[in-house]
């Protein structure tokens, strides 16, 4: 699978790309991020500066080839800067979860050995000087915001435009050292280390090489015919593969403009504001967004929710098909056009889509009513199958081939096979390099041939070759009649509802399949307000009789549309509760990318799954949960435990 750098004209490093833009694309945007109300724009030939200034004052600093240099914070242009500067100087940037609890910074930092930290603000200076006595290797911290930091100690604590500065002021000293270093970057040097999200164990760092970075940055941007002229949001967290390929990878090859909003509260304004060409978002944003729709439909007049019911329902039937420039008669093309003119149109310009010519989701499986209810929209959104150790890019949807139900066909350049046991596996350009200083793990993920095991259990469509997901393989079982358990297929249609933020469905190995839900506080809260409904607590609310009735019947539904599939009907829910509790991060039930850890929720909860097995109705437990400030505490709560119905599958039905 080895590429050669001649197809990427021997630009083998973020840094040459950087070099590039800034003749090429000297004036135009690079980089915008809004601060105080108004935007910032920094032009690639400025980015350039501000990266070799930052650059010069890591050499100043005692940075040394090699060394890992760890960034925390929210996405900002000067975190993009900090890893361009880190790779500039032949370091090795580590993006880290801003909203880590120091401990998980602790392991990421002493894993890697991390000499040097870049990070925000005075809540991520505390973080790292509670945990430095445990980090042996590590030197200095160079902070962005100055507010609060007045009175700490500055010996090895450094504001980050000082460091720049003092680049500056050193440019005649270093600037060969930097040339120097820059020009050694070869296609097989680290570009970046991310770890993974550690859904089953503590995270582990893969290492991604130049080659990985930009071959995968090249093809993708290839496949979607990507250029200079997109704009696109970086909200998501910038530790994450799929942030750092989008707004680094791909917007250095392509020199598009990479926009950061003012913080996580105006996101929603901010991607309005920019009308983003080109998005990304995994199935909880677009979840989040639909949820709030609804909402809004509920608060309005009796004329617009009739009018928007009408023209959704339209859509659903023909825009999809439309989109796809598949057949469609003259009078339903005439009724779409006049739904996007009342709702379509002004609904995406609402949500910040009106301009999306691409849109992708990946991380999880979308629910099939989310995905399609965005693309009847006109919105041309896209699933896309990906992994950290893949540089993202497993599976791609070619224009005119998408669908909910499968996740596409191979990547550009990216090989698959299947197991005989189901399991998927792959090969490409951006197979990582290793885990590091993780040698068994590596040789059990990677073989000698660069065949990666993603952990997946899928198939190939034989007529359109298109990749059907199944489940996580470990979550892939049977249950007691020896039917398939596949839980996230409908763990995914309950979260299509608004009322239902998650769902963790159990079964394997058992009779029935019995679930836990937790309901989403902003829809059902809207709801206890229109109803006059009082509440003091998350847990109040949950264990409403009327929302559980409501909460029931979503379930119920879903059940009879389970059991219209004939390989999965065995996954309808018998039993459920609503939590008393949200799964939190923080509580060790989620991961920073919010994947639910079944195995430490079966544990934690243990009682509460006993329960649904034996009849009980109702269960009282005790959990313990982690406060914002890191304090831990309790909660009590006694819960409503339901029976809900099922229905005999399609296959039994007919058989009849």
């Amino acid at each position: 699978m080895a590429q050669s750098s001649q197809a990427t004209g021997g630009l083998t490093s973020i840094p040459a790309l950087l070099q590039r833009n800034a003749t090429l694309y000297a004036e135009k945007s690079a980089y915008r991020e809004k601060e105080f109300g108004i935007w910032q724009t920094w032009t690639w030939a400025e980015t350039e500066k501000e990266i070799e200034a930052l650059a010069l004052g890591l050499i100043n600093l005692g940075v040394n080839e090699g060394d890992f240099i760890a960034i925390i914070g929210r996405n900002r242009p000067y975190f993009y800067f900090a890893m361009a500067a880190a790779q500039s100087v032949g370091a090795v940037p580590v993006p880290v979860y801003n909203d880590s609890a120091a401990d998980e910074m602790e392991y990421i930092l002493g894993h890697c050995g991390a000499r040097y930290a870049i990070v925000e603000d005075q809540e991520q200076v505390d973080k790292i000087i509670e945990i430095q006595e445990h980090l042996h290797q590590f030197e200095h911290m160079i902070y962005i915001d100055p507010r609060g930091m007045r009175k700490y100690d500055h010996h090895a604590l450094h504001e980050y435009s000082h460091i720049q500065a003092q680049g500056r002021a050193a440019y005649d000293e270093f600037i060969t050292d930097l040339k120097a270093r820059r020009e050694k970057l070869t296609y097989d040097d680290t570009c970046v280390m991310l770890y993974t999200s550690g859904t089953t164990g503590k995270p582990k760092g893969v290492v991604l090489s130049n080659r990985n970075v930009i071959e995968s940055a090249k093809n993708s941007a290839e496949f979607d015919n990507l250029g200079a002229g997109e704009e696109i949001l970086s909200y998501l967290p910038m530790a994450w593969v799929g942030d750092f390929i989008f707004s680094l990878g791909q917007a250095y090859w392509c020199g598009f403009c990479v926009n950061c909003p003012e913080s996580a509260d105006t996101m929603m304004t901010d991607l309005r504001e920019i009308g983003p060409t080109y998005y990304f978002a995994p199935p909880r944003i677009f979840e989040t967004q639909l949820t709030s729709v609804m909402i809004r439909m509920e608060d309005a007049g009796n004329l617009k929710r009739k009018m928007f019911h009408y023209f959704m329902a339209h859509a659903k039937k023909v825009g999809g098909k439309i989109l796809d420039g598949k057949p469609v008669g003259a009078m339903d093309r005439l009724k779409y056009a006049l739904g996007d003119v009342f709702v379509y149109g002004p609904l995406k310009d609402t949500l910040g889509f009106g301009r999306v010519r691409v849109g992708y989701t990946a991380g999880e499986a979308i629910g099939p009513e989310i995905f399609e209810f965005y693309r009847s929209l006109g919105i041309n959104l896209k699933q896309l199958y990906g992994q950290t150790e893949a540089t993202v890019f497993i599976t791609v949807q070619p224009d005119g081939e998408v669908r909910a139900d499968t996740v596409g066909v191979p990547a550009p350049d990216v090989e698959i096979r299947i197991e005989d046991n189901g399991e998927i596996y792959y090969r490409s350009p951006g197979v990582f390099v290793e885990y590091y200083n993780n040698p068994e793990s590596t040789a059990s993920t990677k073989d000698a041939e660069g065949w990666v095991a993603t952990g997946d259990a899928g198939f190939f469509e034989p007529d359109s070759g298109h990749l059907r997901i199944i489940d996580r393989a470990k979550d892939v079982g049977k249950m007691a009649d020896g039917s398939m358990f596949a839980p996230k297929y409908v763990e995914n249609k309950l979260k299509f509802y608004p009322d239902i933020l998650e769902a963790v469905l159990f079964g394997n190995g058992k009779e029935k399949c019995v679930a836990f839900i937790n309901i989403d506080l902003t829809a059902v809260g809207n709801w206890a307000e229109r109803n006059n409904v009082a509440y003091a607590s998350y847990q109040e609310l949950a264990g409403h009789p009327k929302v559980l009735d409501t909460i029931q019947s979503h379930v119920e539904a879903v059940n009879e549309s389970v059991a219209q599939d004939p390989m999965l009907s065995g996954c309808q829910i018998h039993r459920f509760l609503v939590l008393h509790k949200e799964l939190d991060a923080d509580d060790g039930e989620m991961t920073r990318t919010r994947k639910v850890r079944r195995v430490i929720v079966a544990d934690k909860f243990n009682d509460l799954v006993e329960g649904l097995y034996d009849g009980s109705t109702t269960v009282s437990t005790k959990t313990e949960v982690t406060y914002e400030d890191g304090r831990k505490g309790s909660i009590s709560a006694t819960l409503d435990l339901r029976d809900a119905k099922v229905f005999p599958t399609a296959s039994k039905v007919a058989a009849e």
